[in-house]
């Protein structure tokens, strides 16, 4: 798919609820600092160990930021959705990215110079606020993350994802198809197993008319036993 040049006040409608934070002045300073640019699917925005020139906020697409661990297994650690702002922790903190962020389809990205938001959240304090927030609640997210990967059985680590992407991206007209078709794979990483382990357990709630699969597609067929699974662990 081609990559569609977006201009930058054709995003400005998204980013209202940051934007009114800001004076006329610093709405200006922000907005000639801003950039746009479209990602192909699976086409790299950052790497780990790369320099945090700018900070993202993605306005359409999905976004996966991932992380290599021992023996190469890369572990997914969140799934971006519009209208969220990432990859900006390493740039407050002066250091490098210390994970990597991919485009899961093509998706479109609103770039903005760590530089330049820098600036702007050391005189004004409703921004820095703004951010403070998400960085508490991203922490609190990673703190319930790490419990769950760590504590609970396969089945309800995978039972978790799967009602975390419906929350997250929503279902088809049908209302109960996931609108977001993940490989096996990247479920898998997801929910911290191995992709052989995943496709048994999926196999697993299929037969058990908790989902039904279709390729790549997953209908819920059953929400209230997939919550069961996952708050108890197994």
């Amino acid at each position: 798919m081609t990559k569609k040049k977006i201009k930058v006040n054709e995003v400005l409608p998204d980013l209202s609820f940051m934007l009114d934070l800001l004076t006329e002045a610093e709405q200006d300073l922000l907005i000639s600092h801003m950039s746009v640019q479209v990602y192909r699917k699976n086409e790299v925005l950052y790497e780990e160990g790369d320099i945090p020139t700018y900070m993202h906020c993605l306005i359409a697409g999905k976004v996966k930021v991932s992380k290599e661990g021992i023996g190469g297994r890369t572990q997914i650690i969140r799934m971006v959705r519009p209208v969220e702002f990432f990859g900006y922790r390493a740039g407050f903190s002066g250091q490098l990215y210390v994970n990597s962020a991919s485009a899961f389809e093509q998706s479109v990205v609103v770039k903005i110079p760590v530089n330049t938001m820098v600036r702007l959240l050391k005189g004004n304090a409703q921004l820095g606020w703004f951010f403070i927030e998400r960085l508490a609640r991203n922490l609190g997210y990673a703190d319930e993350r790490m419990v769950s990967l760590t504590q609970k059985h396969i089945r309800g680590r995978l039972a978790e994802s799967l009602l975390f992407l419906k929350q997250n991206y929503g279902l088809e007209e049908d209302g109960s198809t996931l609108s977001i078709y993940l490989s096996r794979e990247d479920l898998a990483s997801h929910s911290n197993m191995t992709t052989s382990n995943a496709i048994r357990t999926l196999s697993a709630f299929a037969q058990e008319r908790i989902i039904a699969i279709d390729g790549r597609k997953i209908k819920i067929i059953d929400e209230r036993r997939l919550e069961a699974i996952s708050g108890g662990g197994k």
